[in-house]
């Protein structure tokens, strides 16, 4: 049964990110009347006083932190330093205003790049912290799961309802297509979309290919956490984390021949096994998710379908980031 009221004061933190553009849009859709939004010139989150000023101003009674500095494999390791510095003072500030402006419901982003690189798959909830992270993200990983453990303890002093939901790879609207730091599906889009209007005659791409990903539409995933926040209260004694994403996933050789066929690409694809392929594969357990009665509906091929024409569409006005 719906409990969040349609008046109620609903502020996503980085609402022009892709996911928060998504938890937008879905909350429009559904009759929210006072979604709360603040661009980087206007509200600087990782400033603690700036954020404090705004949510004494705005006092917001519901909180999406979609707000992140996030990246691929390259980014991740080049700017190992901005990744855990900005990301734990944006989740600091946000989460600690939330709970003293009286703020109950707050549902924060983070990524399935916290699970140990080693984890076994599908990977479940309770395998947080039992291994080791992967190199290349850490510093990132090490601060979503600050957050994570951000909300359980505020949720076990304070009494709060902070719950963390950790999705699979993401794309859709809105996505980064810098080839430079996006992830690997957009990434995959923009090149084979360029090489197929040049004419070339090989596309290269990192690693061997044998890498399992799972991914997930990212307006699957706004949908989701508001079913969570709308329905779903946080155990006020466990780990508030929940998966998102489909349960089955995809080798980066298969997502690149998908991309390749969408695309209309007709050359070869060529690996560059002296670059990274990062963690072997990432399957996410979403039979949590399940039983709290939600699953997702746009399946990959008509999303990465989806993704190419919204690419094409973007730049052509001029809109596309990266």
């Amino acid at each position: 049964m719906s409990e969040l009221a349609k008046t109620a004061r609903v502020f996503v933190a980085g609402h022009r990110g892709m996911v928060g553009a998504a938890l937008v849009r879905r909350l429009a859709a559904a009759g929210f009347e006072s979604i709360i939004t603040r661009t980087r010139a206007e509200l600087d989150l990782t400033c603690q006083a700036d954020v404090a000023d705004f949510f004494s101003a705005e006092r917001p009674q519901v909180v999406f932190l979609a707000a992140a500095k996030v990246g691929g494999i390259l980014a991740n390791n080049t700017f190992p330093a901005e990744f855990i510095r900005d990301n734990l003072a944006i989740q600091d500030n946000v989460i600690h205003q939330a709970w003293k402006s009286g703020v109950q419901r707050l549902v924060f982003l983070g990524s399935s790049c916290i699970y140990p690189r080693e984890c076994p798959q599908p990977m479940k909830e309770d395998h947080l912290l039992t291994g080791p992270l992967e190199p290349t993200n850490a510093p990132y990983a090490v601060a979503k799961i600050a957050g994570i453990s951000m909300c359980e303890a505020y949720n076990r002093q304070y009494g709060t309802d902070y719950i963390a939901v950790m999705p699979t790879n993401l794309y859709g609207p809105g996505d980064n297509y810098d080839l430079n730091g996006s992830h690997v599906l957009p990434a995959m889009i923009r090149k084979f979309t360029e090489a197929a209007e040049r004419g070339d005659a090989t596309v290269t791409l990192w690693g061997s290919g044998t890498p399992r990903r799972e991914f997930l539409h990212v307006d699957d995933l706004a949908d989701a956490c508001l079913y969570l926040a709308d329905r779903v209260h946080a155990d006020k004694d466990a780990m508030p984390l929940i998966n998102a994403g489909w349960g089955k996933d995809i080798s980066i050789r298969e997502l690149a021949e998908l991309v390749q066929k969408l695309t209309g690409f007709t050359g070869d694809i060529v690996w560059d096994a002296t670059k990274p392929d990062g963690t072997p594969r990432k399957l996410l357990d979403t039979s949590r998710l399940t039983a709290l009665g939600w699953t997702p509906t746009i399946g990959l091929e008509d999303g990465v379908r989806q993704s190419v024409a919204d690419f094409h569409a973007e730049r052509e006005k001029g809109t596309v980031r990266g």
